[in-house]
């Protein structure tokens, strides 16, 4: 394990701040500026933003002398040269601490939700591009060879999704700002539904979704009244998996702060999906790349003295249930019992439990 410079994890620190504040200030598009025009004998503020294919739409403001306006002009002003800042401060963590960000397409995917609303409707990144983001909130080098992808996974609560009173733009339109061949993909339970959207070049967005009952409700699509007309995939296990998300920073831009699984969490559920995928058709690489992951967050944050949040979400999944613990002892299984089963076990007796209760031997 090879730890972060301290004063990188600093710059990243520093960066998550200022990305969020930028989120709950932004009131222009960042593209635009604002300019004072004469007309008569007062000056007044105008915003210029500039239009596809050439040209620029001009939109009033208010008057110069008007305190309250000229003050969110100022701000605006401290605002674009904040977003200069945070872009030297990525190139800065990509170039120099060389902590891993998404390729500019996927990133533009992320802003494109982030802009929309998806992340302030409580939505949780999660799948491989989240793992992406635990290097600089852990503060260390993750292997780059199981940070690859072909897709994008999105999810959220249900019922957070029904009570927030409040949804993002239509996804598709969100997602063709990015990608115009991006088309919706009818749901094969009810193809009035969708909850994949997949461009022409084959990288596919899904929305996802817990599935806390029966197995039935498994394969058809859920409303979310918060995505913009999309449906989720109700899947089981994912609601321990996007249950109290931390915030982070993708590393594209300017910084685009989201929300993704705890590292606890994700590794625990990635030892789940790894067996699962076995009996889900999956294959057996992706099987693979998720144990991967797992065994490398669990290693990494016990060497980092985070073990005892480790045992704590193990034990947590353990005690959901009989499909639960076989899963998880499949993939410790796979993984073998080397020091992490050691360490694991280490760490579950300083929370007052017994090892053997959980698997450990």
């Amino acid at each position: 394990m090879k730890l972060l410079d301290h004063t990188y994890q600093t710059l990243y620190s520093e960066l998550a701040q200022r990305s969020l504040d930028a989120q709950f200030s932004e009131e222009f598009s960042i593209d635009g500026r604002f300019i004072s025009m004469e007309s008569g004998e007062r000056r007044y503020w105008y915003f210029d933003l500039p239009k596809e294919g050439g040209g620029k739409q001009r939109t009033y403001v208010g008057p110069v002398d008007d305190p309250a306006i000229t003050e969110r002009v100022e701000k605006f002003k401290d605002l674009k040269a904040d977003n200069r800042a945070r872009r030297k401060l990525v190139s800065t963590l990509v170039r120099e601490a060389y902590l891993p960000r998404p390729e500019i397409f996927v990133g533009n995917i992320i802003g494109a939700l982030v802009e929309a609303g998806f992340f302030r409707l409580r939505g949780v990144m999660v799948g491989t591009v989240a793992f992406q983001c635990y290097s600089a909130l852990l503060g260390v080098r993750l292997p780059n060879n199981i940070m690859q992808t072909g897709d994008a996974d999105f999810a959220q609560f249900h019922s957070i999704s029904v009570a927030v009173g409040d949804t993002m733009p239509p996804v598709i339109d969100v997602l063709r700002q990015v990608d115009p061949t991006f088309r919706e993909v009818p749901h094969q339970a009810d193809n009035r539904y969708s909850t994949q959207f997949v461009a022409r070049s084959g990288y596919k967005v899904e929305f996802l979704t817990p599935n806390t009952g029966s197995n039935d409700y498994a394969g058809r699509p859920a409303h979310m009244p918060a995505l913009g007309g999309a449906s989720a995939q109700p899947l089981r296990f994912l609601d321990f998996l996007i249950h109290q998300p931390v915030r982070a920073v993708v590393l594209h831009g300017a910084g685009l702060p989201i929300f993704v699984p705890a590292p606890e969490r994700y590794a625990v559920h990635k030892l789940i999906v790894g067996s699962r995928r076995q009996i889900d058709d999956d294959g057996t690489a992706k099987s693979r790349k998720d144990r991967q992951q797992a065994q490398t967050l669990m290693e990494t944050m016990i060497e980092l003295r985070q073990g005892d949040a480790v045992a704590d979400a193990y034990m947590e999944a353990w005690d959901r249930g009989p499909a639960w613990r076989e899963a998880i002892e499949g993939s410790m299984h796979y993984l073998g019992n080397g020091g992490l089963v050691a360490n694991l076990g280490a760490s579950i007796r300083r929370l007052g439990g017994d090892p053997s209760c959980y698997g450990l031997r």
